[in-house]
C-alpha cells in the first residue's frame, strides 16, 4: 500500500494512462488520470495485439472482454506490393496460440480503451479528471503538485507522465527536444465489412511491402469494419494524429502497384494522416517522484506494432514495483525503469529495421524474399519469442 493517502496522478488518459490505472488501483493504490481532451476517447483504428500483451490482460482480468471485442487472424501474411506474390506466411491461430500459451489478435483502438476505462471506472480508487493540460510539475520530496495551463493544481505521491509522444511531462524531466521525425507518414481508414468485396476479403493480417511503401489491412471490431493503413516515404511534417490525407497523394505514391493494392486504397472515402515519429532510447526516464511510460517514455515506430503492448507491459511492471516497494515510489520507479528500458529500446530499434525490411528496393527486395520466403513457423515463432514470450 501507498505511503499516503494522496493519489498517483496520471497524466494522460490513454491506453498507456489506463491501464497504469486499472494496475495500480487492483494494488491498493488510489490514482487520479488527468486528462487534457474534454473527454476519454482513442484516437486511429486498429491495434495488433501480441500474446505479450494477452499476458498482460490475464493478470489485469480483461482478457475475456478483450476477447470479446477482438479478431483473431488466421494468419500473417507478406506479399510484394509490385508482382503480388507472397513472401512469408505465419499461423497466428492456434499454432501461434499453442508455443507461445497466449494468442495473436487485433482490435480497435476503441474497444480496447473502452474496456481499460470501464475496469478502472468500476475501482473506488479510481478517480477521472478531463480538460486538465499540463503546465508543469513540481516534485516536493514527499508528494508532487501539477499545475495545469488553466491555473489548477493537483498533489499526488507521485506523477506518471502517460501523456505520449509530444509528453509535457518528458518535456520538464528529460528536456530532450522534439521527437525525432522518421520521414514516414501513414494513412489509415475503415471501411464498413459490407463495402469490401468479397475477393479482398480474408480473416489475415496483410502487408503489401513495397519499394518505400506498404500497406496493411485486416477486419475489426468483431469482424464488422475493415483496417487500412497505408505508410509511404515523405518530407511533409504535420504534428498531431487526426489531419486528413490527400487521396491524391496516395495515387501517385502507389502508382503501379498490384492492382489488389489500388483497389483497397479506391475504397476508401476519406484517409486520417499521421507522421511517424519516435525517439532515441534513453536508459533513465526517472527523477524523484515522477517517472514516464508508454510512448512519453520510449515512442517506438508501427513496424513491429508494439507501441500499445509495451504501454500495457509498463504498467503491470510499474505497479509490481510500487507494491514490492511498499509505495516508496522512488525506489519503485527506478526498479521499473531498470526492469524496461532494455526490453523497451529493443523494440525501438528493431521496429526501425522493421521499416527497411518493408519498404525495400532493389537488391534488398531480393534479399528480403529470400531471408523470409523459406522460413517454417517454427523458426518465425522462434524468431520473435524474445518479444511475445513477454514479462
Amino acid at each position: 500500500m501507498a505511503q499516503t493517502d494522496l493519489p498517483i496522478l496520471i497524466a494522460g488518459g490513454g491506453i498507456g494512462g489506463f491501464a497504469a490505472a486499472l494496475a495500480l488501483t487492483q494494488q491498493g493504490f488510489p490514482v487520479q488520470v488527468l486528462e487534457r481532451a474534454a473527454d476519454f476517447h482513442e484516437l486511429g483504428a486498429g491495434i495488433q495485439l501480441g500474446p505479450n500483451a494477452f499476458r498482460m490482460f490475464e493478470i489485469l482480468g480483461v482478457s475475456a472482454e478483450m476477447s470479446h471485442w477482438a479478431v483473431f487472424p488466421d494468419n500473417l501474411i507478406m506479399r510484394d506490393a509490385l508482382d503480388g506474390s507472397e513472401i512469408t506466411r505465419i499461423p497466428t491461430g492456434e499454432p501461434l496460440r499453442r508455443h507461445f500459451g497466449y494468442p495473436y489478435a487485433v482490435i480497435h483502438r476503441a474497444d480496447l480503451h473502452k474496456v481499460l476505462i470501464d475496469a478502472v471506472k468500476r475501482s473506488p480508487l479510481a478517480t477521472l479528471t478531463t480538460n486538465c493540460r499540463l503546465a508543469s510539475f513540481d516534485d516536493r520530496g514527499d508528494r508532487v503538485a501539477v499545475q495545469t495551463e488553466s491555473g489548477r493544481t493537483f498533489e499526488g505521491a507521485a506523477l506518471i507522465g502517460a501523456d505520449g509522444l509530444w509528453s509535457a511531462v518528458r518535456g520538464q524531466l528529460v528536456g530532450d527536444g522534439k521527437p525525432r521525425v522518421s520521414g514516414h507518414i501513414a494513412y489509415r481508414g475503415v471501411i464498413p465489412l459490407a463495402e469490401v468485396p468479397e475477393h479482398l476479403r480474408e480473416n489475415n493480417v496483410v502487408l503489401w511491402a513495397g519499394p518505400k511503401t506498404h500497406l496493411v489491412h485486416y477486419p475489426l471490431h468483431r469482424g464488422e469494419v475493415y483496417n487500412l493503413v497505408v505508410v509511404f516515404h515523405s518530407s511533409r511534417y504535420e504534428e498531431g494524429w487526426d489531419t486528413y490525407g490527400d487521396p491524391g497523394e496516395l495515387r501517385e505514391r502507389f502508382a503501379g502497384q498490384h492492382p489488389k493494392v489500388r483497389e483497397f486504397l479506391a475504397m476508401a472515402n476519406e484517409w486520417k494522416m499521421w507522421v511517424l515519429c519516435d525517439r532515441e532510447p534513453i536508459s533513465q526516464w526517472t527523477r524523484g517522484r515522477v517517472t514516464l511510460l508508454g510512448d512519453a517514455a520510449h515512442p517506438m515506430l508501427q513496424y513491429l506494432a508494439q507501441g500499445g503492448c509495451m504501454a500495457i507491459e509498463d504498467a503491470v511492471v510499474l505497479a509490481r514495483s510500487l507494491t514490492d516497494a511498499k509505495g516508496d515510489c522512488h525506489a519503485a520507479f527506478l526498479a521499473y525503469q531498470r526492469e524496461r528500458y532494455l526490453r523497451t529500446a529493443r523494440v525501438q530499434l528493431t521496429a526501425r529495421l522493421y521499416g527497411d525490411i518493408y519498404h525495400a528496393t532493389d537488391a534488398v527486395r531480393d534479399l528480403r524474399r529470400q531471408m523470409l520466403a523459406g522460413r517454417t513457423p517454427q523458426q518465425a515463432y522462434n524468431g520473435m519469442a524474445w518479444l511475445y514470450d513477454g514479462i
